[in-house]
């Protein structure tokens, strides 16, 4: 094999693995001996500083790993300071207006009213910060509680929940349809 196929093998270990990989390792790896090895990823990180890549490969005592241009990192800062924007699939919808409709409210009675998991929808609304953990119920086994939070608030324009739209009940027996048919889907 030529150096240059080892030096892309080399690079994709090193992007994949994201730490620091120790030399021994990318040698077994890649069925070559260490010095070989060694000399090869010198070579590789040579070649990103001579073409001022926005990567570089360093060597942390007998390991190496790729990492970013110190010169990118003013505009990477720029980059993370931008508000993210996230989707709500129409799952996650629903758990959310679940959420806000009966808060407080644990899994067990969003999945009662939605007929299917909702842990992935719940712990992704968490981390978009638009629900929050609120405490534990006074019952067996103590579940969680979920409500709201001032994001919600601030992301759908209202002050209070008291806001929230009143539903009717030809909305409430659409939603109750929509989550049968989702689970007779899954079943």
């Amino acid at each position: 094999m030529e150096d240059k196929m080892y030096k892309s093998i080399i690079e994709s270990i090193l992007f994949t693995m994201g730490n620091s990989v120790e030399i021994e390792k990318i040698a077994a790896a890649i069925e070559l001996d260490k010095n070989k090895t060694k000399e090869l990823l010198d070579e590789l990180a040579q070649e990103y500083e001579n073409e001022n890549r926005g990567m570089r490969i360093i060597e942390l005592e007998d390991a190496y790993q790729i990492c970013t241009n110190q010169n990118s990192y003013e505009y990477l800062i720029k980059i993370a300071k931008q508000p993210k924007k996230h989707v709500l699939t129409e799952v996650l919808l629903e758990t959310l207006s679940i959420i806000a409709y009966k808060q407080p409210v644990t899994k067990a009675e969003i999945e009662k009213i939605r007929g299917v998991s909702c842990e992935h929808a719940v712990s992704k609304l968490v981390e978009y910060n638009l629900v929050a953990e609120l405490g534990r119920l006074d019952a067996p086994g103590r579940p969680m509680l979920f409500g709201t939070t001032e994001d919600f608030l601030r992301s759908f324009g209202i002050h209070s929940i008291e806001e929230l739209p009143e539903m009717s009940p030809v909305q409430i027996e659409e939603f109750k349809q929509q989550a049968e048919e989702e689970v007779a889907q899954k079943n």
